[in-house]
């Protein structure tokens, strides 16, 4: 989706208003490739890099459209023996699967369906047990359900990586989140304004974090009859011309040449933005909330429009809060020297962002990877994917370029990151999922 910049017009706080209409739900199904194409656009080429396009492809592909049996699958009916299916039944955990499609097969009944969760690897993790599974299996199905209407997918006919996607991830994250919503609200007194939980998902560019937190907004909306934002630490990146500075402060320093790493985005607007999200506790609360404009200045990126900025109403429940850094912490100078020297700066500007960011967020999901090189094979999938459709994408080459300005913070960061966690984080409202190289949930090592 392309934002027509008006340069002239680059306010630095969240708009406030009471005026506008909210979209509908409905236009969260019809705007999802909108809403990805607004995350990943166009970087330039320059004499210095050879930065191509930048976006990324859905994980969960839209399968052929509905049939008339839609949604008359049979795991969707029979939900009235879910009661006695748990006898004679261990929870085991199946194979790993990858979610590009394989021959789809007919969910046949609950039972089925029912072993196919109770196989999930997140299930122990998140205290699940078949019983549980069982006397719950009407809020998995609905779950699933409006997964596969959000994704255009026919319920009636999953392949197994799709099932996996939606049955042993996208729904146990749901569920966590739907209870860190609910202790977080334990917490307050009847008739307190109880501000919005927020929930940081940390997660490497390219392992799907985008199209989980949409999958979850949505369901919250569905399912739970919650209101919900989204933000992206991609909102706050620097002005077109604050870019312009940074560079010239600090020549040399491929880092910072371009968006990105710690240096890069406007805090006060991040602070400014999270602490009126979290003030929309009544009806009738609006703001609209930041975008940013990566194909604008032949993608070198600027504050999008205003008039384009989404518009939230409260009283909000949750936010979801996302981004490839989150949690980052700085640490001692020799250490990032020894990572890459163009760090220091970076590590360095990474100790204002604990006030500006990781201090708003009381719930944190982790996606956890275990080498940094996945997030150059998945560019490369995505960028190969484009090119044999005939659309133009980056050659390998580009690529490394391209990840290799996010290396050097993965390298030093995520250790910490998956050891102790963020700053301030407490481990009964930590989430630490971690994917393989496929992007799907397995059992933790």
């Amino acid at each position: 989706m392309v934002v027509v910049m008006d340069v002239l017009y680059q306010p630095t706080k969240p708009l406030i208003t009471s005026s506008s209409p909210s979209p509908s739900i409905s236009d969260r199904n019809f705007n999802y490739y909108a809403h990805v194409s607004t995350r990943y656009h166009p970087l330039p080429s320059t004499s210095s890099s050879s930065f191509g396009l930048h976006r990324i492809t859905s994980q969960l592909a839209p399968n052929s459209s509905k049939t008339d049996a839609g949604y008359g699958c049979s795991w969707m009916q029979d939900n009235s023996t879910y009661k006695s299916i748990i006898a004679n039944h261990e929870r085991r955990h199946g194979p790993l699967h990858s979610m590009f499609p394989s021959s789809p097969a007919q969910v046949s009944s609950v039972e089925d369906l029912f072993e196919f969760i109770c196989s999930g690897p997140l299930i122990e993790k998140l205290g699940f047990t078949p019983k549980t599974i069982a006397e719950s299996i009407d809020k998995w199905l609905t779950n699933g359900f409006h997964v596969c209407e959000l994704f255009n997918l026919n319920e009636l006919y999953l392949t197994i990586p799709q099932k996996a996607r939606i049955y042993h991830y996208y729904i146990p994250v749901f569920l966590w989140c739907e209870q860190q919503i609910s202790d977080h609200r334990s917490t307050f007194k009847d008739g307190d304004d109880i501000p919005p939980l927020v929930i940081g998902f940390s997660a490497p560019q390219g392992c799907g974090k985008t199209t989980l937190v949409f999958a979850l907004d949505y369901l919250f909306s569905k399912t739970a009859g919650r209101k919900s934002a989204t933000i992206s630490i991609d909102d706050f990146y620097l002005t077109y011309d604050e870019q312009a500075k940074l560079r010239e402060n600090n020549p040399g320093n491929a880092l910072l040449e371009f968006r990105g790493n710690a240096g890069s985005h406007d805090l006060p607007l991040s602070v400014e933005t999270l602490m009126a999200v979290s003030n929309l506790t009544k009806e009738g609360m609006k703001m609209k909330l930041p975008r940013y404009d990566k194909s604008a200045y032949n993608g070198r990126g600027d504050r999008a429009d205003p008039s384009t900025w989404p518009e939230v109403e409260g009283p909000l429940s949750v936010v979801l809060f996302e981004g490839w850094m989150l949690g980052f912490k700085p640490l001692p100078a020799q250490v990032v020297k020894a990572v890459d020297p163009q760090l220091e700066i970076v590590n360095k500007n990474l100790e204002a962002y604990y006030d500006a960011w990781d201090k708003f967020i009381k719930s944190w999901i982790i996606i956890k990877i275990k080498d940094p090189s996945c997030v150059y094979q998945w560019r490369l999938q995505a960028e190969i994917g484009m090119r044999e459709a005939g659309n133009p994408g980056m050659t390998d080459e580009e690529v490394m370029d391209f990840v290799s300005r996010y290396l050097p913070a993965y390298n030093a960061y995520l250790p910490t990151l998956y050891t102790e966690g963020p700053k301030g984080s407490d481990s009964n409202h930590t989430l630490i999922v971690e994917i393989d190289e496929e992007r799907n949930p397995i059992l933790a090592g």
